[in-house]
């Protein structure tokens, strides 16, 4: 199993260094995520000061874009890495699609996979293994001409992994993408009963097998050096669960565990605005559940029960904890233990 994490970049000017000390801690790759900044001009300058760093984006939103300007994105970024680069697309929410992009939402899973397709026939063109002749229902690409067309990558075609939560969404990437990245806001249990069953239907469609495709699972991690630390870094996991557990889409992880009262009070107090009442509604239970709590000594092996028979890859995260440096040994007692 890899072990990834999200470089903090908060000052996009850090990608010079940031990714080199993640390679250098022992990460098997590092992702830039679409909030604040762009998540492709970080990880070319990154590709510049690594040499082993897998690179990702996890994601960049697709529906904030096109086919054909993501088929560019990926294809020069594969090549600028030397081959060590995924695209990794998300969907966003609607109002943000909306009113932040100013772009068209509709029938989001449906409008990922063609996405995908898409992207796929624009590469395949460019690879000289068919023309390109794509029309589906959202997207159009019947041209392409020499001058446009920059010919075989020499690393070949990224692979596109998706994310998602629901089972329309987590099944696009079972059916036509190379791989799931799967949300924070997940128990064993819900991998398990949710999730997998909904990437096998998707596969089942498309006559694929569960190894044809790559599977990272995004992962709250709680530890600390002092129990004061501990506990405000739980503190902090707490109110990040609250919030995702307010939100109806999440609900699936909550109910197969059969807390749906608690999203439901969740619901009830987001709308009245009390988020700090909402952080005392995560119990004890519900926190060991989704997140994977210990001693930094017992976290590469909790990382590993937790995912075993489920993912390829793990990605650690924590929003309190932006030093890449943090989990260092982690990712250490990780490596080892592999």
């Amino acid at each position: 199993m890899k072990i990834y994490t999200t470089a903090p970049l908060e000052d996009p000017r850090k990608a010079r260094t940031i990714y080199k000390e993640l390679e250098d801690i022992g990460y098997d790759g590092g992702f830039s995520f679409e909030a604040k900044h762009d998540p492709f001009l970080t990880l070319a300058v990154a590709a510049e000061h690594t040499s082993t760093l897998r690179l990702g984006t996890a994601i960049a939103i697709a529906f904030a874009r096109n086919p054909m300007n993501l088929a560019n994105l990926g294809y020069d970024m594969q090549s600028i890495s030397g081959g060590r680069f995924f695209l990794g697309l998300g969907s966003q929410v609607k109002p943000h699609i909306e009113k932040r992009f100013s772009s068209v939402w509709s029938h989001p899973a449906e409008r990922m996979r063609e996405i995908v397709l898409a992207i796929k026939a624009i590469w395949n063109c460019w690879e000289g293994k068919a023309p390109l002749n794509f029309e589906g229902k959202f997207y159009r690409h019947t041209i392409m001409i020499p001058a446009f067309n920059p010919g075989p990558n020499p690393f070949g075609p990224p692979p596109i992994l998706t994310g998602g939560f629901g089972p329309l969404m987590t099944a696009v990437a079972g059916e036509a993408a190379d791989g799931f990245i799967g949300h924070p806001f997940n128990t064993r249990r819900s991998l398990l009963e949710n999730t997998l069953p909904a990437l096998e239907k998707g596969l089942s469609k498309s006559g694929r097998q569960r190894s044809d495709i790559e599977i990272i699972c995004a992962t709250l991690v709680v530890t600390a050096d002092t129990e004061e630390a501990f506990e405000a870094s739980k503190l902090a996991a707490r109110k990040q669960l609250a919030f995702y557990g307010s939100t109806p889409a999440y609900l699936p992880t909550l109910a197969c565990h059969g807390w749906d009262d608690v999203h439901a009070e969740l619901n009830r107090l987001s709308k009245a605005g009390r988020w700090d009442d909402m952080t005392g509604l995560i119990s004890d239970e519900i926190l060991n559940e989704v997140a994977v709590l210990g001693e930094r000594h017992e976290i590469a092996g909790k990382l590993r029960a937790r995912l075993a028979g489920i993912a390829d890859g793990v990605s650690i995260t924590h929003n309190r904890c932006p030093d890449p440096g943090h989990w260092a040994d982690i990712v250490q007692a990780f490596k080892r233990e592999g």
